[in-house]
């Protein structure tokens, strides 16, 4: 997806930045209007590939700020779903986040970067002016779960270098 093919609105974005915010629950009177998006199933890479649940984009509804792709994977058994086995393939105008809750993936890019990524890691990948990437599940991946998240820049920065980050949590004591 490159920045033409993005609407201009993509400027406001929505951000809550308290750590403790109040629980809401959706089924009170006072949230009965709340919009409840169904997720839909999607091969990933192909006819072949495993099945992603993609709640954004929805009919209806191809943005939540600027949230513009939402992907679930998994939990699911690598010899049954195939993996994620998804080739290179380009990007621009926007930023990835994927966050891996089991399995390992190899991610490559046209920046030269080759990560592993394990359970609780998460890869942000600014796609900026032009990036290509692949993703695939290990041969030690038994079992693969996590989630994408994609993010449509701001006009005035979807032109910028690309870039990837790699962020995994220190470790603490059991």
């Amino acid at each position: 997806m490159c920045p033409a093919t993005l609407p201009p609105t993509l400027g406001i974005t929505m951000t809550n930045l308290d750590i403790r915010p109040a629980e809401i629950d959706c089924r009170a009177a006072s949230h009965r209007n709340a919009e409840v998006i169904a997720p839909r199933d999607v091969p990933l890479g192909g006819i072949r590939a495993m099945t992603v649940r993609r709640t954004l984009p929805a009919r209806g509804r191809p943005f939540i700020g600027s949230w513009c792709f939402l992907d679930h994977y998994g939990p699911g058994e690598v010899a049954h779903t195939g993996g994620m086995n998804v080739p290179p393939h380009p990007h621009c105008g926007l930023q990835t986040v994927s966050w891996l809750f089991r399995g390992e993936i190899e991610h490559r890019d046209s920046l030269g970067t080759h990560a592993l990524v394990l359970p609780g890691e998460l890869n942000l990948m600014t796609a900026g002016h032009g990036i290509a990437h692949s993703e695939v599940s290990t041969p030690a991946t038994s079992i693969l779960h996590g989630v994408q998240l994609w993010v449509a820049l701001p006009r005035e920065k979807r032109d910028m270098a690309t870039a990837f980050q790699h962020y995994s949590a220190p470790s603490t004591p059991a």
